[in-house]
Parts: C-alpha cells; sequence; structure tokens
C-alpha cells in the first residue's frame, strides 16, 4: 500500500474574489465548529465578510484551517484576526493559518497592531504566534474571551 503525503495548500481571496463554492464551504466550516461543535447559537453574518480578506488551508482539498482579517474599523477599532478555525487539531494548521493571518494584515492593510477576540481558553496558543492579553475576561455569545493584541 502506498502513503499519500499531502501538503497543506494556502488559498487567500477578497470576498469579491471567493467562488460561490469557496463561500459556502468556509461559511459551512464556520457553522459547523462556532455553531454545532460548540453549541453556541450566534449570528456569524456579521457584515464583516465583505470588506475582508480571506485565509483557509486545505488538505487534498479538505479545508482544515481558515481564518479571516479585518480592516480597522469594521469589526474592531483596529485590524483584527477572527473566525480561527482549525478542523484537523494538533497538526499545526491554526499556527499556520494564524502566521500567514498576520502577513495578510500587514500586506492588505498595513497593520502596525492587530486585535483579536479571543476564546479564553485559547490564550496560549494566541501567545504562541505573538499575542498579548489586553483585556479582562468578558463574555461573548456564552463564551468567556479575553481581547488580545499583537504590535508589530
Amino acid at each position: 500500500m502506498i502513503n499519500i503525503i499531502y501538503k497543506p495548500v494556502l488559498h487567500q481571496k477578497s470576498f469579491q474574489e471567493l467562488t460561490v463554492d469557496e463561500l459556502y464551504e468556509l461559511l459551512r466550516v464556520r457553522s459547523e465548529v462556532f455553531v454545532v461543535e460548540q453549541n453556541c447559537v450566534y449570528q456569524d453574518l456579521d457584515d464583516d465578510d465583505q470588506k475582508s480578506i480571506h485565509l483557509w488551508l486545505t488538505v487534498a482539498n479538505k479545508v482544515v484551517a481558515l481564518a479571516r482579517v479585518c480592516p480597522a474599523g469594521t469589526h474592531m477599532q483596529e485590524v483584527s484576526i477572527g473566525r480561527v478555525i482549525t478542523t484537523e487539531r494538533g497538526k499545526g494548521y491554526g499556527k499556520r493559518i494564524m502566521l500567514y493571518a498576520i502577513e495578510a494584515a500587514k500586506e492588505h492593510f498595513n497593520a502596525k497592531k492587530i486585535d483579536i477576540e479571543a476564546q479564553e481558553y485559547a490564550k496560549g496558543f494566541y501567545e504562541s504566534v505573538g499575542f498579548r492579553q489586553s483585556s479582562e475576561t468578558f463574555m461573548l455569545d456564552g463564551i468567556p474571551h479575553i481581547k488580545m493584541t499583537l504590535r508589530l
């Protein structure tokens, strides 16, 4: 038997560049993780997608990680990264997509500072890519969150 090893492929597009099938798949994965897996009823479609850069990794044409980068003044006052998901945990895809998102924030929005609203349990993950806690814990959609900031 032959073992085929697939390498992750990065995709990066503005909302306007997304195909209908790509948009559907990104929204499907977001719903699968944030709504179903985390059992959290919230409004995912928040009018920020249209202004954002969307990044995702695929392995063998399956989405394994995604994130969106929002310009300053949309989701947050500063440039922000959100909707960060990995569908296959423990393989480094989350860190990879975050590093790509940071680069996209600099490239597309000239970010000098990036803010995120992180689920509190993921603080260590975001610290591993340079973010630092910048608020007390607050509840967002019934889940404890903290604001974290990366200064570039």
